[in-house]
């Protein structure tokens, strides 16, 4: 790496994220680590709407992973991206390792779609995705509880949030999805 070039981005390296979470503007930045312990850069779905849910296993509104299958089969051909995010944030209801985590989503819900690691989704130990999408869209937006979800328009963007209570297939998620797809470039 060039000296001018690290010089630029020393300031960056040693900033509170705090500071830097004003300046982005895209979950493009963002990256999770995929239940099987890979990267899983939101980069990865430019030009895709992505709807972020933190999951847990063991919750009341658990019942939700088959909505979000249903969702990610009925607009995955037309540009859309469920993730699951774990957490064990909210009442302990995600205590699973990884493999645990994986197995249940696949055997009691068909889950295919893609599922990050377990991860904070509030507090000072959460995910900078988090952290950042409560500075986007104020605190009324942050997760209060297991299963509460953002939309990640295809230029990046976080252009809505949906409560826990909210079924992934309500009509209010499902025509807002639609109204994003309808946005992506075309192939």
């Amino acid at each position: 790496m060039r000296l001018p070039v690290l010089a630029a981005m020393l300031p960056m390296m040693f900033m509170p994220f705090a500071a830097m979470a004003t300046d982005i503007k895209t979950a493009h930045v963002f990256t999770f680590r995929s239940i099987e312990g890979s990267p899983l850069p939101l980069s990865s779905f430019k030009g895709k709407t992505v709807l972020v849910v933190n999951t847990a296993s063991r919750c009341g509104f658990t019942r939700q992973y088959g909505d979000l299958q249903t969702v990610w089969t009925r607009y995955r051909d037309r540009g859309l991206v469920v993730l699951g995010v774990p957490s064990n944030n909210f009442g302990n209801q995600e205590p699973g390792t990884a493999a645990e985590i994986k197995n249940f989503c696949e055997v009691n819900f068909d889950v295919d779609f893609p599922i990050a690691e377990k991860v904070h989704v509030k507090g000072k130990k959460a995910h900078p995705f988090y952290r950042w999408a409560a500075k986007q869209l104020g605190p009324k937006a942050k997760p209060r509880w297991n299963f509460h979800k953002y939309l990640i328009a295809p230029n990046g963007t976080l252009v809505a949030w949906f409560s826990t209570p909210t079924s992934p297939t309500s009509s209010k998620v499902t025509r807002t999805i639609e109204k994003y797809l309808s946005t992506a470039p075309k192939s």
